[in-house]
């Protein structure tokens, strides 16, 4: 399954992804037939017109049961079902996964058989417009793809997406699905939430002008996300109720500070509040910076059993580090095998090396020889 070309794919749901996943496939990767099932006719045929998808299927499962790779671009309300019915009617080889924009939940809902061939995903791209009309082949190029394993992955099946992801241009980086769910509360669905708050205030605030009139720059900034697919996104705030709840709470704290600090006449007090906020931002765009670019391997012997890996991949993504190409080499269930995972440049070698062997991982670092 690890070195086998991908040949096949199937979307499901071939909308602005769906249909872009299909035109990068074809454009990008080589792939010879990506099948698509969408709920209507109408918009299997403008995909096959575009060419997002090369064969319209009946059903859900017509599409997955010959593709090597199963991507379920539907709303996050139905993914779970979904998924699990392309699990079902896919080969052995298959891997499916998603593009939605909340992981645990799907992940809870898998049993550990299912979460060997399931790896979920979250590309950080997208587009103002919907609909497969939408769609382009460079949606993806240099876009962050939030990978989310399961603890009981498949090696094979991570590696066969993340070469895949690559080939059309995403940049994949492991995430653990519950850690990618409270990460996306506080940077994706409060800022919706609170856009959408903002606009509502505005424009239904007391006086002889109205105040969406008088919005500059900054508040049409602040705002543009207000009002998005009232459907998507009420399900997205309902998927990830907990961490959104959460993320509120805090949010509240930072703006019951504001008020005690003006309350006050405390200037220090707001002064602070504002540098902090000015840290951040700087650490935020500082994060940019690109690493040098040599390719290093981190050469890994790990055991065979489950969560191994997915702790492996999750640990390196959380430190920041993105992996440019990975080989498993399975020896057998009482040997475990040896995993490389190639980086850009001698600093993130080394980091990484530093974070697996904090795991307790005995790992070998070095160069990759021109």
């Amino acid at each position: 399954m690890n070195d086998a070309p991908v040949s096949s794919i199937a979307v499901i749901g071939v909308g602005l992804m769906g249909g872009s996943l299909g035109l990068a496939a074809r454009e990008r990767a080589g792939v010879a037939e990506v099948r698509g099932f969408s709920r209507t006719a109408a918009t299997l045929e403008q995909a096959l017109e575009l060419g997002a998808i090369s064969r319209a299927c009946a059903s859900l499962e017509e599409a997955a049961e010959g593709a090597d790779i199963v991507f379920v671009c539907t709303p996050v309300r139905l993914v779970a079902g979904h998924v699990k019915a392309a699990l079902a009617a896919a080969p052995e080889h298959a891997v499916v996964s998603d593009v939605g924009s909340t992981k645990a939940p799907l992940m809870r809902a898998l049993t550990p058989q299912e979460q060997r061939r399931c790896v979920g995903g979250h590309p950080l791209c997208g587009s103002e417009t919907a609909g497969v009309g939408n769609a382009r082949a460079s949606l993806y190029d240099g876009a962050t793809y939030f990978v989310t394993p399961g603890a009981h992955v498949d090696a094979g099946a991570y590696q066969r997406l993340y070469g895949f992801l690559g080939q059309i241009g995403a940049r994949p980086v492991a995430v653990d699905p519950e850690e990618h769910d409270r990460i996306m509360a506080v940077v994706s669905h409060l800022p919706h939430v609170i856009a959408n708050v903002l606009i509502t205030q505005a424009g239904v605030q007391p006086g002889a002008r109205d105040a969406l009139l008088s919005a500059g720059p900054s508040f049409r900034d602040l705002t543009r996300i207000a009002g998005s697919n009232r459907r998507v996104w009420t399900d997205i705030f309902l998927e990830n109720r907990a961490a959104l709840l959460a993320a509120l709470a805090t949010f509240q704290e930072g703006l019951q500070e504001i008020l005690e600090a003006l309350a006050a006449n405390d200037a220090d007090r707001l002064g602070d509040a504002i540098a902090r906020a000015a840290e951040q931002r700087e650490r935020m765009l500082a994060a940019g910076s690109l690493p040098a670019r040599e390719l290093h391997r981190l050469i890994v012997r790990v055991s065979d059993r489950p969560g191994v890996f997915q702790a492996i991949m999750v640990a390196l993504g959380d430190a920041g580090i993105n992996i440019e190409d990975l080989q498993m080499h399975h020896m057998s269930a009482e040997l475990g095998g040896t995993l490389t995972v190639y980086v850009l440049g001698e600093a993130a070698a080394e980091r990484g090396a530093h974070v697996l062997a904090g795991l307790g991982y005995d790992v070998i670092s070095a160069a990759v020889a021109e």
